[in-house]
């Protein structure tokens, strides 16, 4: 009696070949799903999102994203991680968990420039208010929060100014005042400082990470995370998470796991190259203000030094007050090796110029200004490129 041959198309959606289990390499594996199946329906009925004990649905976690959000939380010094799909998305996150009508946000006058948006619109449409504080002044917040005040944003260094606050003052004043403090740290990408052990006891409720920068370090992945330590506090913020949707690709998320092992060496080589381009800078006569937190004369310097080991990659330059906005952008356009574009943490160098005047409330600096990110580059191929092309814009 011969078997009749099954359909092939059953047979190989239901085939019944499993690899042997102990397979073991540097990388992990990528878990890609939807539809997670379950052994039977009691395993389906007590399913449990809230925790990693198990597998429900691809968007609440896999073997890939679980494992990503470990090595994140170990990163930042946290217990518990979210990923989302960028760093705005992270922000984003923090803002809609914790924040209802009638409740008030203070976010720093040099925070990232979408944050400070996501105020003045969205959150602003759904009745929620912000105030925007200087953060170089502890006092300017302390006068900035009243009893609506449910949440204080920091950023370290600033954005595009490069501003170093003072995290512990700012943290404590918060701490005294029953404030939750969430801490924008792209910058510092759990290398540069501690979040959770700023010393003296200190410690901020919640890390905002664009994984899409230093993590990524390879400019073609946008995905963001949430870092907490707190069990409550992460649980709130993971039901607003799966009310949302969010999720991220395994793909993408592999290609964080791959890059993450040399972070560490990236950000030292690109702290080492961002520091000696700066100081070039810092002596040429076309400069009014280096803006680089690692260097002193830097706006934060002290703090820098009382709270960091290390500085991220990239630096702003304040050109003269005589030199006008159009030379500047000719000396940008002269540019060879560093490209013309947004983010930071890649290995190709960028610059960006900036207008001060529609970015902060009281810009500090009438110049302008443009930003330097530092890619993987010959720093002296990077020096030789900014001669250049002073030289072509006639700056030089």
């Amino acid at each position: 009696m011969t078997t009749k041959k099954p359909d092939p198309a059953t047979a190989l959606i239901h085939h019944p070949y499993r690899p042997p289990e102990g397979f073991e390499a540097p990388q992990p594996g990528v878990f890609k799903a939807s539809t997670v199946i379950f052994p039977n329906v009691a395993a389906l009925r007590a399913r449990n999102w809230k925790s990693k004990a198990g597998y429900t649905y691809g968007l609440h976690g896999t073997p890939t994203t679980f494992t990503l959000e470990e090595r994140i939380a170990t990163l930042e010094g946290g217990l518990q991680t979210l990923l989302v799909p960028s760093g705005l998305a992270s922000i984003a996150l923090v803002d809609m968990a914790l924040l209802k009508a009638g409740d008030e946000l203070l976010i720093p006058d040099n925070a990232y420039g979408p944050n400070k948006e996501l105020a003045r619109n969205e959150l602003a449409g759904w009745g929620i208010t912000h105030r925007f504080y200087d953060p170089m002044d502890p006092a300017s917040l302390a006068a900035a929060i009243t009893p609506a005040t449910k949440l204080v944003w920091l950023e370290a260094a600033g954005s595009v100014t490069m501003e170093f606050p003072d995290l512990r003052a700012l943290v404590r004043l918060a701490r005294e005042r029953g404030v939750l403090v969430a801490l924008d740290n792209t910058w510092g990408a759990g290398i540069a400082f501690d979040a959770f052990d700023l010393g003296e006891g200190l410690a901020v409720d919640i890390s905002a990470h664009a994984l899409t920068k230093y993590p990524s370090g390879g400019g073609d992945v946008l995905m963001g995370a949430v870092t907490t330590r707190d069990e409550a506090l992460h649980l709130k913020l993971k039901f607003a998470h799966m009310r949302m949707g969010w999720g991220v690709g395994a793909n993408d998320a592999e290609a964080v796991l791959r890059a993450l092992p040399s972070l560490p060496l990236r950000y030292a080589a690109q702290d080492a190259a961002g520091r000696r381009l700066a100081q070039w800078w810092a002596a040429q006569p076309q400069v009014a203000q280096l803006l680089h937190p690692a260097l002193p004369g830097s706006p934060g310097h002290a703090h820098w030094a009382s709270h960091c080991r290390a500085a991220a990659g990239l630096f702003s330059v304040v050109f003269r007050e005589r030199i006008a906005a159009e030379r500047i952008d000719a000396f940008v356009d002269a540019l060879r090796l560093f490209k013309l574009g947004y983010s930071w943490a890649g290995p190709v160098s960028l610059a960006v110029p900036y207008a001060l005047g529609g970015m902060r409330q009281r810009p500090a600096w009438k110049g302008a200004l443009v930003r330097f990110s530092l890619g993987l580059e010959n720093v002296d191929d990077l020096i030789a490129d900014c001669e250049q092309a002073l030289r072509a814009s006639g700056l030089a």
